[in-house]
């Protein structure tokens, strides 16, 4: 045989080697890769050290989670306590001024809008959000999942008109009805709903706010007609108080987590790249069914970690973006995605932040010197000229008590901003807010934002529509100035 053909032939017979071996090799059954075998026996300390980090990264949803579980029962939408808007299950309720300061819901309300709230159980029912026509008011809706992640684009910046917006659960493929202005689908079922309307701080502007509130509102689908509902939401019914104390009412629970992690599990399907992490998890859930002494450690190591790991994430300087002057600033905002560190503690702060572009967040809990903010010392906060937080809606700096709730105060005054109107620039054109107990003087007191006596707190710059350079960090909240 010629070398030539014996160099062909050689190269037949391999390529049919290899094409046999390719058969033979997709006949033989794949090789699976596995998470963790439930019947397997496991070791305390190693369910210990699971149980740490499931409830620290399932703390918000279960968060969530329990909201909607909480007033799933009520008749009809009201106020609880005659003071916070609560509703049944899609439905949601609306204030008709500012929150009062004894509500105990949600840390860090603010008094520059009249809000609103609902829990949403797409798995149930779509629901219609309405929109009425706001003019030229500031408003946003936040539509958030159970991870506290938005999925509604709806509000002033983004240009959204009047109308009937669909809120649609992740597996929903029903007709959409006719007179629905856009679709919205969430990657969960549970979540939560909250509208927020601009008001000055006048007595004509809580007059002429109210027909803008009458025509919010959020129902099943099942109720639509096609027509805008109107509501005199002054009307609303009011319910007993179910929140005490100085702290925000509690949403998670170390002894139940365990309980509610699969139905936690079962909305929240994985997100990219969480796959292996939810094997493990589910593994978890079904040793603490099986096994109530294992239970009981999970339980254990979550009051732990709800105590060492959690708590101290309500103070704003232990997480962050840190910025000058000892402010601190966050960019993905109800935009978390795999992000578990700030979903938890955005959501033990000040839960229920909306996305960047409706608003940017600065929290402050020290002076310029790094000292903690405290009312027996004076303060001032001097915005530059041509320096007010950059926004093309609105923007102001709330005060905190220690809990991160309003600091009741003589004026009623929680706030300034873009919504006080007897506010007094300096001969520079700077503008300095005076914080402090004690009054600085008849002169300056439309500029004084009271703060509790001898009791820490904590500031709060909230730009609403933020420009750019608020986004970015080319603009930063001046230093916190302690009076010598």
């Amino acid at each position: 045989m010629r070398k030539g053909a014996l160099i062909a032939h050689l190269a037949l017979a391999t390529s049919a080697l290899l094409i046999t071996a390719a058969v033979q090799a997709s006949e033989q059954p794949a090789v699976q890769v596995t998470g963790p075998a439930a019947d397997v026996k496991v070791t305390e300390a190693y369910v210990r050290m699971q149980a740490r980090d499931a409830y620290f990264w399932g703390w918000t949803m279960a968060n969530i989670y329990n909201r909607r579980q909480k007033f799933k029962d009520l008749p009809e939408a009201g106020l609880m306590g005659g003071i916070v808007p609560v509703a049944p299950i899609n439905h949601l309720s609306m204030l008709t001024d500012y929150i009062s300061p004894g509500e105990r819901l949600v840390a860090c309300p603010n008094q520059d809008v009249v809000y609103g709230a609902g829990s949403i159980a797409l798995d149930i029912e779509p629901v219609v959000l309405q929109v009425p026509d706001f003019k030229d008011r500031f408003w946003v809706y936040q539509v958030v999942d159970l991870r506290s992640d938005s999925f509604a684009e709806l509000g002033k910046m983004y240009g959204s008109k009047p109308g009937f917006y669909l809120l649609v659960g992740p597996e929903w493929n029903g007709k959409v009805p006719e007179g629905i202005t856009q679709v919205f689908r969430a990657k969960t079922n549970t979540g939560f709903v909250i509208p927020r309307v601009f008001q000055d701080d006048t007595d004509q502007d809580r007059e002429a706010i109210q027909p803008f509130l009458s025509g919010i509102d959020m129902y099943p689908v099942s109720q639509f007609d096609g027509k805008a509902k109107q509501r005199d939401w002054r009307k609303s019914p009011k319910f007993p108080a179910q929140a005490a104390g100085d702290e925000e009412t509690r949403w998670v629970f170390p002894e139940k987590f365990f309980d509610e992690l699969p139905a936690i599990l079962a909305d929240a399907k994985p997100l990219p790249g969480e796959e292996a992490r939810y094997a493990q998890l589910s593994n978890l859930a079904q040793i603490a069914q099986r096994d109530p002494q294992l239970k009981q450690a999970m339980i254990d190591e979550a009051q732990k970690t709800d105590e060492e790991v959690v708590k101290p994430l309500l103070q704003f300087r232990n997480y962050g973006q840190q910025l000058p002057h000892h402010w601190s600033t966050i960019t993905n905002g109800a935009a978390f995605g795999t992000d578990y560190f700030l979903r938890t503690a955005v959501a033990r702060s000040n839960i229920f932040v909306n996305k960047q572009i409706e608003t940017k967040y600065f929290y402050q809990d020290l002076d310029q010197t790094g000292q903690r903010l405290n009312g027996t010392q004076r303060y001032s906060v001097t915005f530059a000229k041509d320096a007010l937080p950059p926004v093309k809606g609105f923007w102001s700096l709330t005060l905190y008590n220690q809990q991160h709730f309003f600091a009741e105060n003589a004026l009623g005054r929680y706030s300034l901003g873009t919504k006080n109107k007897a506010l007094k620039h300096n001969a520079d054109g700077s503008l300095t807010l005076y914080v402090q107990s004690e009054s600085p003087g008849a002169d300056k007191e439309s500029n004084w934002l009271p703060s509790p006596k001898g009791a820490d707190f904590s500031l709060y710059v909230r730009a609403y529509w933020p420009e750019a350079s608020a986004m970015n960090g080319q603009w930063t909240p001046p230093a916190v100035v302690k009076a010598n």
